[in-house]
């Protein structure tokens, strides 16, 4: 059985995976801005182009949401047993509200993440529309030009970012990167991440809602 410590490793090294690929990914779905050529190119040579690499990615993406959620889930039950009774005054003087949501905003990005693969990936898509293997493009627009389907990826991005700042943060400590002399770049850089894949995410359904990506 893993110690705190260890767990708290899990965690970090499989934020890391997960914080790549979410970067990774916004970079890929910002060729949206670029027009259907470039995005829909994008795709195909990920489906087609990497001789079955994808799917080695995304079993390591499996493994690290799997050791993700286990992981914070054991913490999370240590610390309740750790303290049986609640405190009478409850103190969050070393707490953000990040940190105190985390439990409740991991489940809500599970459950995006299910949505997010039946919509744009399976094809299970709301709305009038067939859903295209090649096309690319135009899956994003007709979807994002369902105002409820933007609302739902707009307000899951808010909770991804809620998670994510407080993520990358702790990841920096469970990793031992905690020192007076840096601790506010570090806080700067889990900032910049978050800012960067949780606006930039946010960017595409409102462009399409508002008719720049048509």
């Amino acid at each position: 059985m893993l110690s705190t410590i260890g767990l708290k490793t899990v965690m970090a090294v499989s934020g890391i995976i997960l914080v790549g690929f979410l970067i990774g990914h916004f970079a890929g779905n910002a060729l949206v801005f670029f027009g259907p050529e470039a995005i829909n190119a994008y795709s195909e040579f990920l489906h087609h182009g990497t001789h079955g690499l994808l799917w080695v990615a995304r079993a390591v993406l499996l493994g690290a949401v799997l050791l993700h959620i286990g992981s914070a889930l054991k913490l999370y039950a240590r610390n309740n047993a750790a303290r049986p009774q609640r405190y009478r005054v409850k103190r969050d003087i070393a707490t953000n509200y990040a940190a105190r949501t985390m439990m409740v905003s991991g489940p809500i990005l599970l459950g995006f993440i299910v949505y997010h693969l039946a919509h744009l990936t399976f094809g299970l898509s709301p709305g009038d529309y067939a859903h295209s293997e090649s096309d690319v493009y135009q899956n994003v627009v007709r979807g994002f030009s369902i105002p409820w389907v933007s609302g739902v990826y707009i307000v899951s991005m808010l909770a991804l970012g809620n998670h994510l700042f407080h993520g990358v943060w702790s990841m920096f400590q469970s990793l031992g990167m905690n020192h007076t002399a840096y601790n506010q770049r570090l806080m700067h850089v889990a900032l910049g991440i978050t800012l960067l894949v949780t606006l930039g995410n946010i960017s595409i359904p409102l462009s399409v809602l508002i008719g720049i990506v048509r």
